[in-house]
């Protein structure tokens, strides 16, 4: 920091690509601080360092920390910079605060630069002291690409190059930049594996009226799809080319590009003479809205989703009866669904690490279990399970809550409040294009009205066969209701309402669900919730007394196509779970 004349370093966690999770070459703050939560912003001055982390992380990052000298500060509400005032209340005036600028969004930047520079500090984008530090960093990764196979596609590549280029003449841009890996892959049906657990590839994409450029590690591409791809117009440039390919674009050319997901540095190479088009990535609206050949394939693949859980399940309950010595704990779980996942038709890998969390671990809501810290299954109480899978055909994602011995009265009632939230938004009808935060007091309305909430968002938009968080719909107070959160017929979306006990339990359920238009409402003004998630809820965990009748049919008439849809799926050791668990209540 002082060779690069920097006074206070922020250090996010981000790649290029602003994507959620990152290839390990991108995991500075992790490496910085030892804190290894999927999100995070750590600021480091000459003499004190502090580490910014939401709800969904306060207990993990004070433990991670203890020892380190670095502060856990807790982010609250939806602010982006809030180490702001930590920054200026702690640091003086003129003091110069550096970022990578590849590392944060031009949106981002402004907001910060804008901040900074009222309360009188000096904001650095050209600064990068982590490469000097990091002498052992891993290298960017070099995976191989491949094409997502034209039987799971709704649209060809071509098709789908066309539809952006419609929208770019409407937009009157000669040019279209992407940094975002999902919306290059979705757009160019191709998959990748350089970040865990999403099916994408380190990449940027320059869309013109007649020409298409990928720039990406040529070693990364096989010969045969480097000719496809050139047929359809896509030529391969190297990784490193993308700042040059902006710098050259010519004067009085224009470029569209969505501040909100393409990097502050990124953004500042291009020439003054280019007239710049800022707005939303045409590609997050349309691959957001799943076509019906999609959703079709997604239905299959929450069958065979399913059936593997209900298998884990019965497995499990056999396995911690009484009688049983064999001692179950969190990491058995994940490597248990994983095994049974994994001979599901189309399977390719989790979409994140599971989460299996026994009693007070199941309070964390992002909780992992690892080799040095975890958790056996002794005992009463309940087990958080919070998993899902990639498919060629789909990305699935559900939480599950199951009892382990006697649950309490308590629990039950924390159960049922929660399940009360998630069938009350399930069996909601809404205004088509109505922004997806204003959605969120549904599911919330039955916890409120027991005065007890949740720190995290009720839902998120989920890809097909691509990251398991996606945009731009959120279901969310926390985040603004602009229209271009407007939920639309095709989109699938998870509902997961949560209650947290600190130190005792945490409950959460989820299921995913698509938009589709409302049969019985004026067309096309209304939508309803196809519920796609194939899974039973277990009644053990239920304080019947606190549903209403109608409460009731929902669990009784979901229990019923679930056990209907994976009967025939299910091992024969599972079958005779099934039937009990989807009992009628």
């Amino acid at each position: 920091m002082q060779c690069q004349s920097v006074d206070i370093l922020i250090i996010p966690t981000s790649d290029p690509h602003l994507s959620e999770y990152l290839p390990d070459h991108w995991r500075s703050r992790e490496w910085f601080s030892g804190f290894t939560g999927s999100a995070g912003t750590l600021v480091v001055g000459h003499d004190r360092a502090s580490l910014w982390v939401d709800s969904r992380y306060w207990s993990q990052a004070a433990r991670q920390l203890e020892g380190t000298g670095i502060d856990m500060c807790k982010v609250e509400g939806g602010s982006n910079i809030p180490y702001v005032e930590w920054i200026t209340g702690n640091f003086p005036e003129g003091s110069v605060v550096g970022i990578d600028g590849y590392l944060i969004s031009l949106n981002q930047g402004r907001l910060l630069k804008n901040a900074l520079e009222t309360k009188k500090f000096v904001f650095k984008t050209d600064t990068d002291p982590v490469s000097l530090v990091w002498k052992d960093r891993p290298r960017i990764p070099l995976k191989p690409v491949f094409e997502h196979k034209s039987e799971f596609v709704g649209l060809s590549r071509l098709e789908k190059i066309d539809q952006v280029r419609s929208e770019m003449k409407i937009r009157r841009a000669d040019w279209y930049f992407v940094s975002t890996l999902d919306d290059i892959a979705w757009t160019l049906n191709l998959r990748g594996s350089d970040i865990e657990f999403n099916p994408v590839f380190v990449s940027y994409l320059l869309i013109g009226h007649e020409t298409v450029f990928l720039m990406v590690d040529c070693e990364k591409i096989p010969a045969d799809l480097v000719r496809i791809l050139e047929e359809d117009g896509v030529h391969i440039k190297p990784y490193e080319t993308a700042a040059d390919c902006l710098r050259q674009l010519p004067s009085g050319a224009s470029l569209l590009y969505d501040p909100r997901r393409t990097a502050y540095a990124m953004a500042e190479v291009v020439g003054a003479g280019v007239r710049k088009i800022e707005s939303i990535n045409p590609t997050v609206l349309f691959k957001s809205r799943k076509s019906p050949k999609e959703i079709e394939h997604i239905r299959k693949t929450m069958l065979e989703d399913g059936a593997a859980f209900c298998e884990f399940q019965a497995w499990f309950d056999a396995q911690s009866g009484i009688g049983n010595n064999d001692r179950i704990s969190e990491l058995t779980i994940s490597e248990k669904i994983e095994v049974l996942r994994s001979v599901r038709t189309h399977y390719v890998s989790p979409s994140f690490g599971t989460i299996a969390g026994f009693n007070a671990n199941a309070a964390l809501p992002h909780y992992q279990a690892t080799e040095e810290a975890f958790s056996f299954i002794d005992g009463d109480g309940l087990l958080l399970i919070d998993t899902g899978g990639q498919y060629l055909s789909g990305t699935t994602d559900m939480t599950r809550v199951i009892p382990v011995g006697f649950p309490s009265q308590e629990q039950k009632r924390d159960f049922t409040v929660v399940l009360k939230g998630l069938i009350a938004l399930s069996e909601s009808r809404f205004p088509r294009s109505i922004p997806a935060p204003m959605l969120d007091s549904i599911a919330r309305k039955p916890l409120w009205s027991f005065g007890l909430d949740y720190g995290h968002g009720t839902g998120h938009g989920v890809g097909y066969f691509l990251n398991v968080h996606e945009g731009p719909q959120g279901i969310s107070y926390h985040a603004n209701p602009e229209s271009q959160t407007a939920m639309e017929e095709g989109m699938v979306t998870s509902i997961e309402p949560g209650l947290y006990r600190e130190g005792k339990w945490g409950i959460r359920l989820e299921n995913l669900v698509v938009n589709q238009v409302a049969d019985d409402e004026e067309a096309g003004k209304f939508l309803r919730f196809e519920t796609l998630t194939q899974c039973p809820i277990d009644t053990r965990c239920i304080d019947k007394s606190l549903l209403t009748q109608e409460e009731i049919s929902w669990l009784n008439r979901y229990h019923e196509k679930v056990r209907e849809n994976l009967l025939p799926l299910v091992a024969d050791y599972a079958r005779d779970w099934l039937i009990k668990r989807t009992e009628p209540v």
